[in-house]
């Protein structure tokens, strides 16, 4: 499998503040942490165990996105501005869709979900 490459779209740094240098350097040392991240993963794993893996940096970055979520309704019921939050929740999102754009990883991502649910459906006491 080919290494991935992520990028931040033009949308989210134009979102930004003028002010927001440093910010967008953040983010670009994050996503080439996670670029670095996924693609140790796709070199070093069986093919099978890289899709789980994947899955597991998917979750992840729902998780987080959630977060962000959360964030930006706390910070306007606060009266604050939640551009970064959601700046950063924007992020997150755009980084799963590029990797569930990465070569057949969509059709494959998609089955280790369901066979998850399947597995997580049918664990004895799980009621």
């Amino acid at each position: 499998m080919d290494d991935i490459e992520l990028t931040i779209p033009k949308g989210i740094v134009d979102s930004l503040p003028a002010d927001s240098s440093e910010t967008t350097k953040d983010m670009e040392k994050a996503v080439a942490g996670w670029e670095r991240d996924i693609n140790a993963v796709i070199n070093a794993e069986e093919d099978d165990e890289v899709v789980s893996a994947i899955v597991d940096v998917i979750e992840h970055f729902e998780e987080r996105w959630e977060a962000y979520d959360d964030f930006v309704v706390e910070l306007r019921a606060w009266g604050q501005s939640p551009i970064y939050a959601m700046s950063w929740r924007n992020l997150h999102a755009s980084i799963i869709r590029q990797i569930h754009d990465h070569e057949d990883l969509a059709d494959r991502i998609s089955r280790e979900r369901h066979a998850r649910i399947f597995s997580d459906g049918i664990r004895p006491g799980s009621e």
